[in-house]
């Protein structure tokens, strides 16, 4: 049986009477009663306080009855009692300030914070239903809110004004108050806390870089990175794109926004790029808009100049004065224009034939205007000239990598280092020396480890200026997997060596890194465990298992920690999970506690993982009614069939088909009287059968089977009183009240109290008249003794 007892009502109230068939003669209540239910020894089931949801949800109570000799007759029956929740509690925040910050032009709707509340109310009802607001703003431009809130979660974001409005050079932080309310807000008498919230206005870093230059043709190892873009806070998922066709970029970008070149770019075949970096969340949808990208490609003087033909055919008339222009000589280079690279030289370096002398024609420098210089010409004498220029762009000189790197030392020593050294620590300085021209691909040096890292926890990273080379741990030491680590490091030019030039044994060096063991705690192969089973599953039945590895490889012993319910044990060797008791999904679906792997030797120390053990929902559960009807009522007399409603549910999940219960009435004079019928899945009708109904209170008892699932079978009990009615509502009378004598009991009473009146003033008077007797004997005795005087 079911009842359910809304909290904080008065003690001394009965729930339920129970009744024994011989040969029982009284009652017994067990379970969880916690002094607060009891049962007489007539079977009335009451509770002698007030019941508290907060401290018990559900109690769990079983009577049985008991023969003279104390031996169970009947039982033990299960009984439950739901305690109903009342607002009671109010919603208290978990902090008394928060404290946060935003990046101006954040996306709006995007939460960057959360408050949080707990009310100690059922959350299932409206006690416990919690609805945020935002009530002050400071300051509050123009009466415009810059931020908002999630009534439901606590998730503070900005509001559309506030990601095109917020500064932090005109308002670096904002002061909000937000409220929280019970009842979902709803009700004048819902209960209320608040908190304060503080938050800082961060500068927008989603900005597009400054444009980017990038000399063409070099020969440092790509990808070399070139720009940064960050989006305001962690996460974002970046990608890059061309504007109106698919992505064939020399170009790439990693997922904390670095931006490199992929490839050595050539300034004649495309001398700039335009493209954008785009942001998106984890879902894929973009965060901003997308950050224009523009790279240049700088110019080196890489091409020689061209002649547009092998020939060029210029006219010249007899008797031309000296300084006359013949024509202009037009060479090309495709190195970029306006610039050193592709500024041109003439030269006349021969004349064919040099009659009547050399040095008949000059040509201007850079114009590459041809002129008649020595004299004029006559046709009779030459009728054609050919001249031979010679068209050069400036001179380079470029130096040729014939040079090795050469270590300063080639033995660095020693070093001994914990296990649990930090990742990023740098922990060696080497360096090697270049004398090729400096700062360029003949001279810049690179480290790499050859030899005693093969899993790659070692890193070098070189200075671009000085050529030394920073080793770091780029992966944590490991004792257990290598304890000493012969490193040999090699130097080597990212140009490639001239021909007959090879590295040897001076660009090398060698260095033996010592790990030292540390006790660290065991480790589990996941921070959360988590198992679906069905609540009615076998007790000992295996739900679950854990895996935990000691790095110094020592046994390991689990155990459980806020096993509140001791559903659960865990094997201490094996880590598998089992149930002790039965399961129930309506005392808690989903049930968690913590495994804690401990070393066992060692210094004991140990590791914490979680255990979810979800429960899957089973047909377990009897019928019962859905509400307390405590005022039912038929008028009386009847003139008429009389008709009640009452709904039915049960206490499982509502993921099972919809519930369909059928109905009959319990005892032969219960039909004899009434019927009850179905109308929907969770309603019934009850009706009477005739009219002839005294007044006074019936209880008509119906079984209620529910034939979804499982076939359950439960009892409810309707108190329907006929009653003489006023204005359609029940009318009683006060009648005799419990301690209140009848009218022949108060009559006996009256004629007792004056009979011993009677007895009292009768023994009294005796006393009196006895008392008077006596002093007169004793008066005559003297006057007897006493002489006659004269």
């Amino acid at each position: 049986m079911t009842f359910s007892i809304f909290e904080g009502q008065e003690p001394s109230q009965v729930i339920f009477q129970f009744k024994a068939s011989p040969p029982a003669v009284t009652f017994k209540l067990t379970g969880e009663t916690d002094g607060i239910f009891q049962i007489q020894p007539d079977g009335l089931l009451y509770h002698n306080k007030a019941l508290d949801r907060e401290t018990r949800a559900v109690h769990k109570l079983q009577v049985s009855t008991l023969d003279a000799y104390g031996a169970t007759v009947e039982g033990p029956v299960p009984i439950t009692i739901e305690v109903k929740d009342i607002n009671d509690n109010r919603p208290t925040f978990l902090q008394p300030n928060y404290e946060g910050s935003v990046r101006q032009n954040s996306r709006p709707g995007k939460p960057f914070m959360y408050v949080n509340a707990t009310d100690l109310d059922d959350p299932t009802t409206p006690n416990g239903q919690l609805i945020y607001e935002i009530i002050i703003q400071l300051p509050k431009i123009n009466d415009v809110m810059y931020f908002q809130i999630n009534n439901k979660t606590g998730a503070i974001s900005l509001t559309l004004e506030g990601s095109r409005e917020l500064d932090p050079i005109k308002n670096p932080s904002y002061r909000l108050v937000v409220s929280v309310k019970d009842m979902g807000g709803q009700n004048d008498h819902s209960f209320s806390d608040s908190t304060s919230v503080n938050i800082m206005v961060k500068e927008n870093i989603w900005k597009a870089p400054e444009p980017v230059e990038i000399v063409e043709n070099s020969t440092d190892p790509h990808p070399i990175k070139i720009t940064q873009v960050q989006w305001n806070e962690p996460g974002a998922q970046y990608s890059l794109v061309e504007k109106e066709k698919p992505s064939t970029l020399p170009f790439s970008i990693d997922q904390e926004g670095g931006i490199y070149v992929t490839q050595p770019l050539d300034r004649e075949e495309k001398d700039s790029y335009v493209f954008y970096a785009v942001a998106k969340d984890e879902i894929g949808k973009p965060l901003a808009l997308p950050l224009q990208i523009r790279v240049k490609v700088k110019d080196i003087n890489d091409n020689p100049p061209t002649c547009p033909s092998a020939v060029t055919v210029f006219e010249v008339q007899e008797n031309e004065d000296i300084g006359s222009n013949i024509g202009t000589f037009i060479g090309h280079d495709m190195d970029e224009e306006n610039t050193a690279n592709s500024v041109l030289v003439y030269k006349i370096v021969d004349q064919i034939p040099k009659l009547p002398k050399e040095g008949l024609f000059l040509v201007q420098t850079y114009s590459g205007v041809v002129q008649l210089a020595g004299q004029s010409l006559k046709k009779q004498d030459t009728p054609q000239y050919n001249l031979t220029i010679e068209v050069s762009d400036k001179d380079q000189f470029i130096d040729i990598n014939d040079q090795i790197p050469i270590f300063e030392q080639s033995d660095y020593g020693n070093l001994t280092l914990a296990e649990d050294t930090a990742v990023g620590s740098t922990i060696l300085t080497i360096r090697a020396t270049d004398t090729d021209e400096p700062f360029t691909g003949s001279s810049k040096i690179l480290y790499r480890i050859i030899q005693g890292d093969s899993e790659g926890r070692l890193g070098i990273d070189t200075d671009p200026h000085t050529n030394a080379g920073y080793v770091i741990i780029k992966k944590p030491l490991d004792f257990e997997t290598v304890a000493v680590h012969n490193i040999v490091f090699q130097a080597e030019n990212p140009e490639p060596l001239v021909s007959g030039v090879n590295y040897n044994t001076s660009s090398s060096a060698k260095f033996k890194l010592i790990v030292t063991d540390v006790n660290e705690a065991p480790q589990f192969s996941q921070r959360i465990y988590q198992a679906k089973v069905r609540e009615d599953v076998a007790v000992g039945t295996k739900v679950g298992n854990v895996t935990a590895k000691d790095p110094e490889n020592l046994d390991i012993s689990y155990s459980l920690r806020d096993n509140t319910r001791g559903w659960l044990k865990i094997d201490p060797v094996t880590g598998e999970i089992f149930t002790t008791a039965p399961l129930d999904r309506e005392a808690e679906s989903l049930y968690r506690v913590q495994v804690m792997a401990t070393e066992v030797g060692g210094s004991s120390q140990s590791s914490i993982a979680s255990f979810h053990l979800t429960l899957l929902d089973v047909n377990d559960n009897p019928p019962r009614l859905a509400k307390e009807y405590t005022g039912l009522f038929l008028c009386h007399p009847l003139h008429q069939e009389g008709t009640l409603i009452f709904e039915v549910t049960d206490d499982d999940q509502r993921s099972f088909p919809s519930p369909h219960f059928s109905y009959s009435l319990v005892s032969e004079s219960s039909r004899n009287d009434w019927e009850v019928s179905r109308v929907n899945g969770t309603h019934a009708k009850l009706s009477t059968k005739h009219t002839n109904f005294e007044e006074g209170l019936y209880s008509v008892q119906s079984a209620s089977v529910m034939v979804a699932g499982h076939r359950w079978k439960g009892i409810v009990s309707l108190p329907v009183t006929f009653c003489t009615c006023v204005e359609g509502h029940c009318f009683q009378p006060a009648g005799h009240q419990p301690g209140m004598p009848t009218v022949g009991m108060a009559v006996g009473i009256l004629l007792t109290t004056f009979l011993v009146i009677g007895i009292i003033l009768a023994v009294v008077f005796i006393r009196i008249k006895r008392m008077k007797a006596k002093i007169l004997f004793e008066s005559a005795q003297a006057s007897e003794a006493q002489p006659l005087r004269n």
